[in-house]
């Protein structure tokens, strides 16, 4: 019954930082868990739409320091509004896709 609870409390706090992810007006940072459940403090960067994929991708730096990732270095995740989940992604043709699309955003203004 207290890992049922645990899920619960996750799915919750995932469902949180989905929502504030996708709240346009959003300005705080995102605590989202690991796959040990420890909250992890991200700074949010961008949500980005692909055509290619149909699907939304964000790109989050992670304040709380992260195994694999350098100070400073950003992560893409694809959004799973459905399951509340960030889903990292390692696909090198996605994340040129993804940055490509961010840098045009950029050059808009």
């Amino acid at each position: 019954m207290k890992n049922l609870k645990s899920d619960n409390k996750t799915n919750n706090l995932e469902k949180i930082a989905i929502d504030k992810i996708l709240d346009e007006d959003n300005t705080e940072n995102i605590f989202y868990p690991d796959i040990n459940n420890n909250q992890i403090e991200f700074e949010q960067i961008a949500v980005i739409p692909l055509e290619s994929t149909a699907k939304l991708y964000t790109i989050l730096i992670p304040v709380t320091p992260m195994e694999n990732v350098e100070e400073g270095e950003g992560v893409l995740f694809e959004i799973d509004e459905d399951n509340f989940k960030l889903i990292p992604i390692n696909d090198n043709k996605i994340i040129d896709e993804v940055l490509e699309v961010y840098q045009k955003l950029i050059d808009e203004g």
